[in-house]
């Protein structure tokens, strides 16, 4: 039984009211099939002249969003659903990558041929609110049932790259299993460098989902390797290691996905993160999280030892990373770690300094090289435990610039 939220009722009815037929698609029938929670709900709307029309129709139930009329699409928060209205249409390829395509509304479309320009047939399904129908001719339902993924039209399938990497992502996700006849047109695309087409911000989105939305990982990065694109990517074999993470991972997206790329890059292959993203941000912190986990040892939880990772790197984030490099294996050593770093303040920032530079220039020094020397030496000497008060770092400074004079 399809499930559609009851609140949408008062916005079908006024549908209704215009001789409009609102049949909900896509993803939300997916999802509901395979009884998973979506907030995302398309409904493509039949009988509807315009989008103009649509506002005026749908103002009352909040700000109205057209994001792309040439698309024949508009945006409506309503409760805690986000809602995207369509009119029917037909694609046509008119140039290269995913976005070379004519679109042609057409409010008197048949729901078939609508759906006909859909990627996969788990994604073509529709279900008619008014007759309360599921609306499937390209057996969609069927190829969920036996988790398969299959295209609704191989000709067309080709025209958008970007299909590919969705259909990768899809897998992985849901655990379905390319059609073979459809493995091998992806094989077939990829020696063509068919991807070369897309920008690396579409390509990057795609494996975010299928690193973030994904129970085990490992299924994308094991059809990435049987399409020959682990080495196109620079991505490394760690299947134990992300699927351990997809079950810890956190509420932080950005987190979660420094966290994702640092594990499967190895240090060598990093420069091969380019490919995806130019976000210096982030190449640093994946970057810096490999390099110090190459020499880290896991058994030392020293006050020092922890101090210094600090001044690196957010420690409880760090270890979630450890945790998972070693795929929960080390999970007791972590814990420690993580205990005393709590018990020393530094478990989401690093040890403040009680001597800076305001102290040095009370002391009658100007800033130098050697004036950032020193604040370095007072640093490693309150790490190592010489002073732990304002006072008794004072005294500790007052000595040492003695023993320099």
């Amino acid at each position: 039984m399809f499930d559609c939220p009851n609140k949408l009722n008062i916005i079908f009815d006024k549908l209704y009211l215009f001789g409009i037929k609102p049949i909900i698609v896509g993803g939300y029938i997916r999802d509901n099939i395979l009884e998973l929670d979506s907030k995302d709900i398309d409904i493509e709307l039949y009988g509807l002249d315009s989008l103009e029309v649509l506002e005026n129709i749908l103002q009352e139930f909040g700000d109205i969003n057209t994001v792309g009329k040439s698309f024949g699409v508009c945006k409506l928060n309503f409760h805690d659903l986000e809602l995207d209205f369509s009119l029917p249409r037909e694609d046509s390829k008119i140039g290269s990558g995913h976005k070379g395509f004519s679109v042609i509304t057409d409010k008197n479309l048949d729901f078939t041929s609508a759906a006909s320009r859909r990627d996969f047939t788990v994604n073509a399904m529709g279900y008619d609110v008014r007759e309360q129908k599921l609306l499937d001719p390209f057996g969609g339902q069927k190829d969920i049932q036996n988790k398969i993924l299959r295209a609704v039209d191989m000709d067309k399938f080709v025209e958008d790259p970007l299909r590919i990497l969705r259909g990768i992502q899809f897998s992985s996700r849901f655990n379905f299993k390319l059609d073979e006849e459809l493995f091998e047109l992806f094989k077939k695309l990829i020696k063509k460098n068919i991807l070369e087409e897309l920008p690396k911000e579409r390509i990057y989105e795609e494996l975010k989902k299928m690193l973030l939305k994904s129970s085990s990982p490992s299924i994308g990065l094991v059809l990435l390797k049987r399409l020959n694109l682990m080495e196109h990517f620079g991505f490394s074999e760690n299947y134990e290691q992300v699927d351990y993470f997809a079950k810890h991972k956190t509420e932080d997206e950005k987190l979660n996905i420094l966290i994702f790329l640092s594990l499967i890059y190895a240090r060598e292959k990093l420069g091969f993160i380019k490919k995806l993203s130019n976000e210096l941000k982030l190449l640093t912190h994946i970057s810096l999280y490999i390099e110090i986990q190459k020499d880290f040892d896991i058994d030392d939880s020293s006050a020092y030892t922890l101090y210094t990772l600090a001044k690196k790197v957010n420690i409880g984030h760090f270890l979630l990373y450890l945790d998972a490099y070693h795929a929960g294996k080390q999970t007791y050593q972590i814990n420690i770690l993580k205990d005393n770093a709590k018990t020393l303040s530094i478990f989401d920032s690093p040890l403040a300094a009680l001597i800076q530079g305001k102290e040095l220039i009370k002391c009658g020094l100007i800033p130098s090289k050697k004036f950032s020397e020193i604040l370095l030496q007072t640093y490693e000497a309150q790490k190592k435990g010489k002073f732990k008060t304002p006072k008794e770092a004072q005294k500790w400074l007052k000595n040492y610039l003695t023993s320099l004079s």
